[in-house]
């Protein structure tokens, strides 16, 4: 018998997760505006604005700033494959899920892989990593950033000088923490960041802003092959080439620059979500974005202690946009999640590895960092808990959390007050 299909009709939810999170409207209504071709004139203009955005979104002035056609994951392959060759030696220092993401990837791409671990929750200091490097010699450090398995996020301060020093490329995945966590590239001394959409920048998954350093630019090109089909006479080609082709960088920079190299169809639709997306940091002002994010994420983590909770990891080293929040004894996590999904419409996250069953992950970022979706969740993780037989604190969740909100507005109104005070001295002078 022949189906009948609805059309697409999502049920409300509140993403409170470690992402995907409740994509943007704006994001949402950017997306939904109609295709031109890849080689318009406004289509190759708005890709020239997005990589304008992106460079200030990174806080770099590289060239290189482009999208890669695909989720997060897609960047961090494009990055990899297009720096490794194989026997390359990379050093990866895992602290969590995604430091053995990198392990595994810089693997398939024939990399002779070194490691260096902590325990899940703990971080790095720069002096054992540059150990690690005396010792191993690679080409390639790959550092995750934040690391949402784990909420905690690894300091980049000072790797950049490391990684100067000893004549070694420092690549970093910064999915989980742009745009809600400090990320200044050049600053930074990095050489090839990737991120994704569906965090802190408040879009959905599917596009990979990246951006790199002249260094990477320079190995990268290094081994350039046109493929045969769009190869003109002088096009590079190379015995060394990269193994991928989708993910061949030294394609997708001449695809994104004044050369137009034919070498995908451009993914308009995301193209459109990826520039909104940065149109909306740049606008609120990217200090601005990661202040909010360290408020509402200092609210939520204030109310799950409010709560009697346990938060799991080094909390100094926690991410701004999200907590890992330990389950307590005889609940069972993922019923409590059920429940929240069912009668509330609200996720929250489960984690992975060592940690699965014992912490939940609960996000506050991008279009959901905010007061409302903070003491929602927090009201409603409340009133589950406590039909789960959890004793928690009653209102104690929601009143820790207005707490945080109570010092940060008398401090806004404080500033305003002394702004007001200046401006009305100044126009009496």
């Amino acid at each position: 018998m022949k189906r009948a299909f609805q059309p697409i009709d999502p049920p409300a939810r509140l993403l409170m997760g470690p992402g995907p999170i409740t994509a943007d409207p704006r994001v949402l209504r950017a997306m939904s505006a109609q295709l031109v071709g890849q080689y318009d004139p406004w289509m190759t203009a708005t890709m020239d604005e997005t990589q304008a955005l992106y460079r200030q979104v990174f806080q770099t002035d590289n060239e290189q700033t482009v999208l890669v056609d695909g989720t997060s994951r897609a960047g961090i392959e494009a990055a990899l494959v297009s720096l490794i060759e194989p026997g390359d030696r990379v050093l990866v220092p895992v602290f969590g899920r995604f430091g053995h993401l990198l392990v595994e990837i810089a693997g398939r791409c024939g990399a002779e892989v070194h490691t260096i671990e902590v325990p899940w929750g703990q971080v790095f200091t720069a002096e054992a990593i540059e150990r690690a490097i005396v010792e191993t010699r690679p080409a390639l450090l790959a550092v995750v950033h934040g690391d949402t398995s784990t909420t905690v996020a690894q300091p980049l301060e000072g790797l950049g000088e490391v990684c100067a020093r000893h004549g070694v490329l420092f690549y970093t995945d910064v999915t989980a923490s742009i745009a809600g966590n400090a990320v200044d590239a050049d600053a930074l001394g990095l050489d090839a960041v990737t991120a994704g959409l569906q965090k802190c920048l408040g879009g959905p998954s599917g596009s990979a802003p990246a951006t790199f350093s002249d260094r990477a630019v320079e190995r990268i090109r290094a081994r350039a092959s046109v493929e045969a089909g769009i190869r003109s006479a002088g096009d590079p080609t190379s015995e060394r080439r990269i193994a991928s082709n989708y993910f061949d960088l030294a394609m997708i920079f001449d695809y994104w620059g004044p050369q137009r190299l034919n070498h995908h169809t451009e993914a308009t639709t995301m193209l459109y979500g990826a520039r909104e997306c940065a149109r909306l940091v740049v606008d609120e002002g990217l200090d601005a974005a990661v202040e909010r994010h360290r408020l509402h994420g200092a609210a939520m983590l204030a109310g799950v202690r409010g709560l009697g909770l346990g938060v799991f990891g080094d909390v100094e080293h926690k991410m701004n946009n999200v907590v890992a929040v330990e389950i307590p004894d005889g609940v069972d996590g993922d019923a409590v999640r059920g429940q929240l999904l069912a009668d509330f419409g609200l996720e929250i996250g489960t984690s992975f590895g060592p940690l699965h069953g014992k912490v939940w992950r609960i996000g506050t970022m991008g279009y959901n960092a905010r007061r409302d979706t903070v003491l929602t969740t927090l009201s409603a993780l409340e009133s589950v808990l406590r039909r789960a037989g959890a004793r928690v604190a009653t209102g104690g969740g929601v009143d820790a959390a207005y707490d945080v909100y109570a010092d940060a507005d008398r401090v806004a109104a404080l500033a305003a007050a002394t702004a007001g005070g200046a401006e009305q001295a100044g126009g009496a002078a």
